[in-house]
C-alpha cells in the first residue's frame, strides 16, 4: 500500500528493508519512566490490571468492563447494536449482515472511480452504555445511581438502546509498542494520572503523602500511552460510565469491592491463579481492590488518615469519610492506579510467535509457498504491494517507539508520515477510507482544545495537512479483529486487500493523492490474505496464556422490552464469554466473517456468541 503524499512522506527504503527482516521477539516492550516513584511491586500491579480490565463492576451499570469491547483477540466482533454515525445514517439496534459490507460498494470493486452502488457513513463501533446521568455511587454495590434521559440517536421503538462508539475498537494486543494509542493518537505517551491527553492536562491529578498530609501533585510518566488510553473509556459517558462520573467516585466504589466478584475465574489463570476464590466467583475472601492497591503502589499514594475533597484539598477530617463527597487518598488517586495497572497488564499481551515471526527468525518452512508469495507482494516485490511503507518494522506498523526512533534517524526530523515536511506525526496516514469531512482523525482537538497533531503544535501552518490521518495498526492476529479500518467498514481481509488494490475509496480530499492504486493480481491478493493469516499467534487463536481470561458477560443487542429499573430504556440480551485458563481453548476463536455466516455456533469456534450468560 504505497503512499504518494508528495509533501507528507519522506523516503526511507533502506530503513524499511532492514527493519522488516525481524521478528517481534527482537523488540523489548517499552517501560514507563520513573515508575518506581509510584509502584513498589510490578507483579501485583499486573495482577491488579488484569482484574480491573475484565471486571464488569467497573462500569456504571455493574455490567461493563474494558474487556466488553476488547474480549476477542483484544478487539470486538459482536453483530447487534454496534452501529453509530450521523443521525439517519444507521438503524439503532440493527444486526450486521454480510450484504452490508463493505460500507462503500462499487459497481467495479477494482476501480474506485466506478459507479457507487451503496455508500454509508455509518460506523461499526462497539456498544457501550445506555445514556444516563451519574448521580452517585451506591456504597457496596457494583451499579450506580443515575437519571435516565431520552436518547434521540440510540433509540429503537421508543426505548433507549446502548450507545455505540464513533470508531471501531482496535485490539489491545501488542498495543504496548504504540507511541500513541487510539486511532487519532489522543492517548499521549505521557500519562498525567487522570486523562488521555498528556501535557495538555495541567492539573494536579493525584495527592501525595508528605509528612502525613495529602498534598496535590502533578504526574508526568513517560512511555505510558497505554495508561493514557486506559483512563479514557472508564469515565466516558458512551463507553463505560454514566455521564459526569469522576475518578474519586470510581475509587470510592471499586476499592471496597471484591475483584471480579460477579465472574468465574479459571483456577489456573496465568496471572490470577494464586488469588482465585476456591469456593466460588471472583478472588478469594479478604482480597479487595484496596488490598491489591496497597500491595502494588508506594505508600506515598495511599497511606494517610487525612481526608480530601473533590479537589484533593484536605478537609480537616481523618479516618473514615463522613460523606460520599469526602475521599481517602487511595480513592482520590484511583485514576493513577487504574491507568498504570491496566498498562502493566496490557504490556503482557504480546503476540510474537506467529509463523511470520518464526520465518523472520530463519525458519523458512514456517511460511507456505503461497504465504511467501504474499510476503514478496507485501515487500513490493513482483506482486507490486509495498504494504511495508506503513506496516513496517517488527511491529508491522510505523506508529511505534522503534518506528519513530528509526524513522527519525533516516529523515532527521522525527519520522515518516509527518506533515508539511515536519515529520513528527510518525505512523499516521490518510488511506481514503472515508471523506475527511466525516472524521478529522489526528487533525482534531484533544479534551482541552489543543491539537492532537504534534506537527500542528510545532507549526500551525500544518493544520490542513493533518486532516483525516489515522494511526496505522499492526497486523498480527488481524484475521480475528474484523471488521476493519477506523470505521469498521470492511468485513473480510479479502475486502481490505481489494480496497488497497484499487487505491482506497476516497483517495482525494486535500491531503496529497492518498494511496496509490496497486492493481494487484487475483493471485497476489489471495497470497496477501494468506500472509496476514500467518501473522496470527496460536496463543491468541486458542486464548492460551497470557491471553487467557476470566468469565465475561457482554451485552449482545436489546430485547425491545422495558428495563424495569429504567422505564425509558430497553433491557439487554447477553452472551457469555466463558473463563479460560492458561491452557486455552480446544477450538479456535471465531472470525467476524464466520460470525456473520453463522460458522462456529455448533461449538467449533470460541466466542460464537451463543453461550449463556451466567453472571448473577
Amino acid at each position: 500500500m504505497t503512499y504518494r503524499f508528495t509533501v507528507l512522506l519522506l523516503c526511507a527504503a533502506p530503513f524499511l528493508d532492514a527493519q522488516n527482516l525481524r521478528s517481534l521477539k527482537t523488540v523489548t516492550v517499552p517501560q514507563p519512566g520513573n515508575l518506581s516513584q509510584y509502584v513498589q511491586d510490578t507483579q501485583t500491579l499486573a495482577v491488579l490490571g488484569k482484574a480491573l480490565f475484565w471486571d464488569m463492576q467497573a462500569g456504571s451499570d455493574g455490567r461493563t468492563a474494558c474487556a466488553s469491547c476488547h474480549f476477542h483477540a483484544g478487539a470486538d466482533h459482536r453483530l447487534q447494536n454496534q452501529l453509530s454515525g450521523p443521525a439517519g445514517s444507521f438503524t439503532p439496534d440493527s444486526t450486521f449482515s454480510t450484504a452490508q459490507f463493505p460500507f462503500h460498494q462499487l459497481s467495479d470493486p477494482t476501480n474506485n472511480g466506478s459507479r457507487v452502488v451503496n455508500d454509508s457513513p455509518a460506523i461499526a463501533g462497539s456498544m457501550g452504555m445506555l445514556r444516563r446521568i451519574f448521580k452517585d455511587i451506591l456504597p457496596g454495590l457494583p451499579w450506580e445511581d443515575a437519571t435516565e434521559t431520552a436518547d434521540p440517536l440510540f433509540n429503537a421503538n421508543g426505548l433507549n438502546t446502548r450507545q455505540a462508539t464513533g470508531r471501531n475498537a482496535p485490539s489491545v494486543i501488542n498495543a504496548a509498542f504504540n507511541y500513541r494509542n487510539f486511532w487519532d493518537g489522543r492517548a499521549s505517551n505521557i500519562f498525567t494520572g487522570a486523562t488521555p491527553f498528556g501535557t495538555s492536562d495541567k492539573g494536579a491529578n493525584v495527592v501525595a503523602v508528605v509528612n502525613g498530609h495529602a498534598q496535590p501533585q502533578q504526574v508526568a510518566i513517560t512511555n505510558s500511552s497505554l495508561a493514557s488510553q486506559a483512563v479514557g473509556p472508564a469515565l466516558s459517558g458512551v463507553e463505560m460510565a454514566y455521564a459526569g462520573k469522576t475518578w474519586p467516585k470510581m475509587g470510592k466504589k471499586m476499592l471496597a469491592l471484591t475483584p471480579l466478584a460477579l465472574q468465574n475465574v479459571a483456577p489456573d489463570d496465568s496471572l490470577l491463579a494464586q488469588y482465585v476464590n476456591p469456593q466460588g466467583r471472583g478472588l478469594a475472601p479478604g482480597i479487595t481492590y484496596l488490598t491489591l492497591v496497597q500491595a502494588a503502589f508506594q505508600p506515598t499514594y495511599w497511606n494517610t488518615i487525612q481526608l480530601v475533597d473533590v479537589n484533593g484539598i484536605e478537609t480537616g477530617n481523618t479516618g473514615t469519610p463522613q460523606s460520599l463527597d469526602e475521599y481517602t487518598a487511595a480513592e482520590y488517586n484511583f485514576g493513577l492506579f487504574w491507568g498504570l495497572a491496566i498498562q502493566a497488564y496490557e504490556s503482557t499481551l504480546i503476540a510474537d510467535d506467529s509463523p511470520y515471526d518464526r520465518f523472520q527468525q530463519g525458519v523458512t518452512s514456517a511460511l507456505s509457498s503461497l504465504e511467501q508469495q504474499g510476503l514478496r507482494a507485501f515487500n513490493n516485490g513482483a506482486g507490486n504491494g509495498d504494504c511495508m511503507s506503513c506496516h513496517t518494522g517488527p511491529e508491522l506498523t510505523l506508529a511505534t517507539y522503534t518506528g519513530i526512533l528509526n524513522a527519525g534517524t533516516v529523515t532527521g526530523v522525527g519520522g515518516r508520515g509527518g506533515n508539511n515536511g515536519i515529520g513528527v506525526d510518525t505512523g499516521f496516514f490518510r488511506t481514503g477510507v472515508r471523506p475527511i469531512s466525516e472524521d478529522a482523525g489526528i487533525g482534531g482537538l484533544d479534551g482541552f482544545g489543543n491539537p492532537l497533531s504534534l506537527a500542528v503544535i510545532r507549526n500551525a501552518a500544518a493544520t490542513s495537512g493533518v486532516q483525516g490521518l489515522f494511526k496505522t495498526p499492526g497486523l498480527r492476529n488481524v484475521e480475528f479483529t474484523g471488521p476493519y479500518f477506523h470505521n469498521g467498514g470492511q468485513a473480510t481481509l479479502e475486502q481490505v486487500v481489494a480496497f488497497y488494490s484499487r487505491g482506497g475509496d476516497f483517495p482525494q480530499g486535500g491531503v496529497g493523492n492518498g494511496i496509490e492504486r496497486r492493481n494487484l493480481s487475483a493471485g497476489n491478493q489471495q497470497a496477501l490474505v494468506a500472509l496476514m493469516k500467518a501473522m496470527s499467534d496460536d496463543r491468541v487463536r486458542y486464548e492460551r496464556a497470557p491471553f487467557d481470561h476470566p468469565e465475561l458477560c457482554v451485552p449482545n443487542g436489546s430485547t425491545g422490552l422495558v428495563d424495569g429499573s429504567f422505564p425509558l430504556s430497553s433491557s439487554d440480551k447477553w452472551a457469555g464469554i466463558p473463563a479460560v485458563g492458561r491452557g486455552g481453548n480446544s477450538v479456535p476463536l471465531q472470525t467476524f466473517e464466520e460470525l456473520l455466516a453463522g460458522t462456529g455456533s455448533d461449538g467449533s469456534r470460541a466466542h460464537h456468541m451463543q453461550d449463556a450468560c451466567t453472571i448473577p
